[in-house]
């Protein structure tokens, strides 16, 4: 069976439960939620952070699909925020060379909590489905968690997959010395990568320092300029991205994974 996309707006509306109420969710999302806890002192304030996902096989399509909850509740926003701090993830070869690949710690605790479960629950259904395509999909905070899943499977079961976030962040770090390396080790993970992206949505923009990076930007809202006022409206820019205008003239095209 060949592999068949849905309409992009569509992934956004399974990713966000919904969120804006303007199309029919294709698969009722029930994620599993796992608590974690990173230090001593949160452990001491009561500080608990919860990282939710979803993962299932539709026969339809034969897909895959894993889902990643946007950010919810207080202890969502310490990690998007207050974990600005960059961790080192993981030492892999690429191109018979060691990369140190480098990303946002709050996003990389909070995906380091699930990478087990995640590749248990994916390895059965692939085992069970050994034709199925895998879609990965996140908004916001479960973009973050969406590319570091891409990557994870990718190294550890060869799978490249169809990636689609929305609003989505910049998990992976990069450095001087390992820039181009890092971007061209990224570029290789996935089949087709769509992270789609409002030029007024801030929080596509974050961390906003130097070196932090995504896959595959696709800009979207192309008739409007960037401005600081719009900007400053994440409740429209960041939550709108199941307008399927936004989209007109993407569908037939395929974009290798780049930054």
């Amino acid at each position: 069976m060949d592999y068949r996309r849905l309409p992009f707006e569509q992934y956004f509306i399974n990713t966000s439960e919904d969120y804006n109420h303007r199309g029919g969710v294709s698969r009722p999302i029930e994620y599993t939620a796992v608590r974690y806890t990173n230090t001593a002192l949160e452990r001491l304030l009561g500080i608990r952070h919860e990282v939710n996902y979803e993962i299932h096989y539709e026969e339809d399509r034969n897909v895959i699909q894993l889902n990643f909850q946007r950010t919810v509740g207080f202890s969502d926003w310490i990690a998007n925020v207050g974990e600005f701090a960059v961790k080192y993830y993981d030492s892999i070869e690429f191109e018979g060379q060691p990369l140190q690949l480098r990303v946002h710690r709050g996003w990389g605790d909070m995906y380091l909590t699930i990478k087990r479960e995640v590749r248990k629950q994916w390895l059965l259904l692939h085992e069970q489905h050994p034709g199925a395509e895998t879609e990965i999909l996140g908004w916001s905070l479960g973009s973050g968690q969406a590319i570091l899943c891409c990557q994870d499977l990718n190294y550890n079961f060869g799978v490249r997959s169809h990636l689609y976030t929305f609003g989505s962040v910049r998990p992976f770090k990069s450095i001087r010395s390992n820039a181009d390396r890092m971007k061209k080790y990224l570029d290789t993970l996935c089949k087709e990568c769509w992270n789609f992206a409002d030029i007024n949505d801030i929080v596509t923009y974050m961390p906003p320092f130097r070196g932090f990076l995504m896959i595959n930007r696709v800009d979207l809202g192309a008739g409007l300029r960037r401005s600081l006022f719009r900007l400053l409206d994440p409740y429209r820019y960041h939550t709108g991205y199941d307008r399927a205008e936004l989209y007109a003239g993407l569908e037939e095209k395929s974009p290798a994974a780049k930054d």
